[in-house]
């Protein structure tokens, strides 16, 4: 297991036993658990990740901090464009989508504003950052 495995626990126990408020890098920015399917695995996989409110949409960036490969959470949706998020106390299905063109720009660079990070993390690869899109499911 590594250390980021273990840095993950943490922070999703730490979420969920505060109704999705957590301090250290995290604090006072709006987090939710993202739990989707592995694509070669098939198990169930929960990640903590920052968001960016889009009216009744949550959106999320496949930044890895900068790196040069994707996610692991981001191949997993695209295998399995369906998910589940946690977000204070309220846990509902998610259909994944992938934002290409100008929507993927304006919701990066309005994340970008608010959180200067992502902007750092774009300079950091050669990779575009996937910006994906959840919306609350139909059965939900």
């Amino acid at each position: 297991m590594s250390d980021m495995d273990d840095f993950n626990k943490g922070v999703i126990a730490e979420f969920r036993a505060n109704g999705g408020r957590v301090g250290g890098p995290f604090e006072g920015a709006p987090l939710l658990l993202l739990t989707s399917i592995g694509a070669k695995s098939g198990a169930a996989r929960t990640t903590p990740l920052m968001y960016l409110p889009d009216g009744e949409r949550i959106v999320i960036f496949a930044s890895k901090a900068g790196a040069p490969t994707n996610p692991a959470w981001y191949h997993n949706l695209l295998a399995n464009p369906s998910a589940t998020v946690e977000v204070g106390g309220d846990i509902f299905d998610v259909d994944v989508s992938v934002a290409t063109g100008e929507e993927r720009e304006r919701l990066f660079n309005q994340q970008s504003e608010l959180r200067p990070q992502f902007a750092d993390y774009a300079q950091k690869t050669t990779r575009q950052i996937p910006v994906v899109v959840l919306e609350r499911a139909a059965d939900e």
